[in-house]
């Protein structure tokens, strides 16, 4: 008999509809149930691509017997992290701080009142490498609750009051200056690896918003040494395994300094992320390479992860059948020589195994490889390649298919939606585009109220119950103020404005200019969650001081820009000390040292040839954080275009920043020359 969560929209709670485990999704009647009936609260949090989370409700929330002890002593709460990251930022902050580590499955026991007092991660059905099983771990939590109940309260209450206390220190409120980038960019040259690309040892994550900086940084100041980190870095992560040689997109990260073996699950924001900086490699360099990559990427969204509603999926897993009904991390992805002579006959399959460095002893699990794409000696046939790809991916279209968790989360749809907007422009992919408006229509009917609050996902185009936090607002008016530029459609812009000013109004503290991941309206947790650093994703943080400040270039507005400099000043505090892990701060940083430069173009139609290529133009330059309005002399739908004349009868582009403008041009090539850093 399905439990509580069979009506909810989250695919992760979903694939717990059928345990026996009698679950609650987080709800004040779940904390009501365990007050009234004075037990703990048992809260499980993972998501759904999240291999050892499957391993854990395999294991044990689909076993009688503990789901009988769990519904005897416990309230259980399962939370999808990607619908609910207050939630889990909360309960991981007091995880890592209690234990030194984090990760998922999460696994916390809460007093009746949410109050964390015991935690964990993943646990075994036996005790295993040192670890208690799960049912010690729940016949633990049962007797300290009925035969040490003080001491219980007292550890919650003490975890709490440290929480309470862990506000952050941020500096003051100046946003960082050129000393401060640059010592960002030296610590960053200290921890990068030379020989392989990237920064720091195993695991490797595809450092995407570190290289918007490095991009941006080399575009104002000419560092050559910041574009090669940045180049070269992108060269690896796209020859290696990580990168699907097949199909396109990228896997979560790599498990080996090498970029070898991945963790096979594709994340939205990570194929977002990627393909908007391989965009923005081709376009500072002219790199065939980085196109490719780009255009492969962008490809692979719209193929294997827009939803029928128009919006984007979250996830494909990691796991899949291997054929035999058992599901195996990779079994999609990888192959052995046999099978290779099998798809493609002898002669292909040896230059497939030379061009994809595919082995016979393997370098994945069982003699199967992951297919890479190695630097090495000769020239290989161009077309007979292209012949073995298409082969290939036709045979592993056969193979039983990674699930896919079809949510739509309204931030990593953001993400999507520039990078698509970008990429279609750049390479004149009109389609691109066209999958970025279709994802922002969907995200403005289905996502938005009348107030333009957000929610935070929706899934079968049913919007979910939970509000959007600020990333959610922050990355839509990033790809909203993407798509303005892009088409030329004000209608986007003021939307960006909408949910802009929802971030000032009730995500930011007035007094320090501090931001908030939750609203200062939203469900009171045991603490208001806050992290500026960025990880996976643009925190919510430089998320918005980047999405502030575009608006502000666009608009004119003091107090948008005046918000962007105060929450600058977390950047100058953490920049020059892990700038690895404030990646987009930086990059947002260095729009603000450049001004951002405002472009307005103007044509006497939108499809006038000269017009658009001034537009283009305008739209490949490679100056931090520049925005662009495009449009005819009398529209409206751009303050940047009001009083913007055409020259002599002509189209024209009018370049400001920092108060001051240039004399107008008609021509792309000095138009290009006053955009190129």
């Amino acid at each position: 008999m399905p439990n509580r969560l069979a009506h909810e929209t989250s695919p992760y709670l979903l694939q717990h509809a059928d345990n026996p485990v009698d679950w609650w999704p987080w709800s004040a009647e779940a904390f009501e149930e365990a007050r009234r009936r004075d037990v703990p609260v048992l809260l499980s949090v993972g998501y759904s691509s999240c291999h050892w989370c499957h391993v854990m409700a395999h294991e044990s929330f689909e076993d009688a017997a503990t789901a009988a002890f769990l519904g005897e002593h416990f309230v259980s709460v399962k939370v999808d992290r990607e619908e609910r990251p207050d939630v889990d930022a909360v309960y991981m902050e007091a995880v890592q701080a209690a234990t030194g580590q984090g990760g998922w499955p999460m696994t916390v026991f809460l007093t009746p009142d949410a109050e964390p007092f015991y935690f964990g991660t993943y646990f075994p059905p036996d005790p295993r490498h040192g670890m208690p099983s799960f049912g010690q771990v729940l016949e633990g939590v049962r007797q300290a609750w009925q035969t040490r109940r003080d001491e219980v309260a007292d550890v919650a209450g003490k975890i709490v009051r440290d929480l309470a206390q862990r506000e952050i220190g941020y500096g003051t409120a100046r946003p960082p200056g050129e000393e401060e980038l640059a010592q960002a960019l030296l610590a960053l040259t200290r921890e990068y690896d030379a020989r392989r690309g990237g920064f720091g040892g195993a695991p490797k994550f595809p450092p995407s918003m570190v290289i918007e900086f490095l991009l941006r940084h080399h575009a104002r100041t000419g560092s050559e040494g910041a574009l090669q980190m940045a180049a070269d870095t992108c060269e690896r992560m796209a020859r290696g395994g990580m990168h699907d040689q097949l199909g396109g997109g990228f896997a979560r990260y790599s498990v080996d300094r090498d970029w070898v073996v991945p963790h096979f699950e594709k994340m939205l924001y990570d194929n977002a992320l990627l393909c908007r900086v391989y965009a923005h490699l081709w376009r500072a360099t002219g790199s065939d390479f980085a196109r490719r990559v780009a255009l492969a990427t962008a490809d692979f969204m719209v193929r294997e992860l827009r939803t029928a509603e128009g919006g984007f999926a979250s996830a494909l897993d990691a796991d899949s059948d291997d054929g035999t009904g058992k599901h195996v991390e990779g079994a999609y992805y990888v192959w052995t020589p046999a099978q290779l002579r099998e798809v493609l006959g002898a002669e292909d399959a040896e230059l497939a195994a030379r061009c994809f460095g595919v082995t016979e002893e393997g370098t994945f699990e069982h003699g199967a490889s992951v297919l890479q794409l190695p630097v090495q000696e000769g020239v290989f046939d161009a077309d007979r390649v292209e012949s073995v790809r298409r082969r290939l991916l036709a045979e592993r279209a056969g193979r039983p298919a990674p699930g896919r968790d079809d949510k739509v989360v309204a931030a990593w749809n953001g993400l999507a939606i520039a990078a698509l907007a970008e990429t279609g422009a750049y390479f004149d992919r009109p389609d691109l585009v066209e999958a970025a408006v279709g994802a922002a229509d969907l995200l403005v009917r289905l996502h938005m109220d009348e107030h333009a609050a957000l929610l935070r996902t929706s899934k079968d185009g049913r919007a979910g119950a939970n509000a959007g936090v600020l990333e959610d607002y922050a990355d839509v008016a990033e790809g909203f103020l993407a798509l303005a530029s892009v088409t030329g459609e004000g209608v986007w812009l003021e939307f960006a404005g909408l949910l802009l000013g929802h971030v000032l109004t009730r995500f930011t503290d007035p007094e320090s200019g501090a931001l908030y991941d939750t609203a200062v309206d939203a469900e009171q947790l045991i603490r208001r969650p806050q992290d500026p650093t960025d990880n996976a994703t643009p925190s919510g943080w430089s998320a918005a001081a980047g999405a502030l400040l575009g608006y502000a270039a666009h608009t004119g507005s003091e107090a948008h820009r005046t918000a962007a400099e105060r929450a600058l000043g977390v950047v100058g505090a953490l920049g020059p000390r892990v700038p690895r892990f404030i990646g987009w701060g930086l990059a947002v940083a260095e729009a603000l040292l450049d001004g951002p430069r405002e472009v307005a173009v103007v044509g006497p139609s939108l499809d006038d040839a000269a017009a658009r290529a001034l537009h283009r133009t305008a739209l490949l330059g490679t100056a931090p954080g520049t925005v662009v309005a495009y449009g005819t002399p009398d529209s409206e739908e751009f303050p940047l275009l009001a009083d913007r004349p055409l020259v002599h009868g002509e189209p024209a582009a009018y370049v400001c920043r920092d108060f001051t403008c240039d004399a107008p041009t008609t021509d792309p090539d000095r138009l290009r020359t006053a955009l190129g850093g």
